[in-house]
């Protein structure tokens, strides 16, 4: 076999790979497709009811034991109360477990599904008399083209509506810390600087005090000599020399 013949076998069986691989995907493809389809036909066959109020002590798990008499339930969703109404109805000495608001239930037939909130709603829960919620009245409702895909989603709005409330939330209390921690700085800084104020003024006022007193002497001062007065000569006045002189007569005679 030459090296041409040899290039375009090989040729040949790659491109049977990747057809083959294209057909796979495709089998694949088409295998999910059908999945999805069958999917979707049975949730065209199943029926949503809703719950307005749970009882208090009902869990999922305890629900779905009481409703699967009535027929069979694919899902069931409840809504946990609020951390505050937990957390105050635990400080008032109840129920300690977590407590649910309202809740959906999915029955795999939309007969069954009417049947059950037509049969139930406005009822008496009933069952053991020693139940917590025996005397309950159940509130439930059938939605009408309702699909828990439409649940699914409302759920992902709600979730995320409440972290973007809770993200402004955060936000503004983080400025408020912020402005608070800046007030406290900033007294902080002024009360420092009137310490060093009053502290350097007390050290002032010390100094004063022990600083001795200083006496100035004072001394009588002549007249200066000016120069004429040098170069006059002293003379006596005349009634001195006639003072002197006329005594002078007196005695001798």
């Amino acid at each position: 076999m030459g090296d041409e013949e040899k290039s375009v076998l090989y040729q040949t069986e790659s491109a049977q790979e990747a057809n083959d691989e294209i057909v796979r995907k495709k089998l694949k493809t088409n295998k999910k497709l059908k999945r999805l389809f069958r999917d979707a036909k049975k949730a065209e066959k199943r029926g949503v009811c809703y719950l307005s109020r749970i009882p208090p002590h009902m869990d999922p798990l305890k629900l779905r034991q009481i409703l699967s008499q009535f027929g069979e339930i694919q899902r069931i969703y409840l809504t946990p109360q609020g951390a505050a109404n937990q957390m105050q109805r635990k400080k008032n000495g109840g129920f300690r477990m977590q407590e649910f608001s309202e809740g959906w239930v999915e029955f795999t037939q939309k007969s069954v599904a009417k049947r059950v909130a037509k049969m139930l709603n406005g009822e008496q829960i009933g069952g053991k008399k020693r139940s917590s919620f025996y005397y309950d009245i159940w509130n439930i409702k059938y939605l009408s083209k309702f699909k828990w895909d439409d649940l699914t989603e409302e759920i992902a709005y709600k979730n995320a509506t409440r972290e973007q409330k809770l993200a402004l939330e955060l936000s503004a209390a983080k400025r408020e810390r912020d402005f608070y921690l800046s007030k406290v700085d900033q007294s902080r800084a002024n009360t420092f600087i009137e310490e060093r104020l009053k502290k350097k003024q007390k050290l002032s006022g010390a100094a004063d005090d022990q600083q001795p007193t200083m006496f100035v002497r004072q001394y009588h001062q002549k007249n200066p000599v000016t120069e004429n007065a040098r170069d006059k000569k002293p003379s006596l006045s005349k009634d001195v020399l006639a003072g002197i002189f006329g005594g002078g007569e007196k005695s001798s005679s």
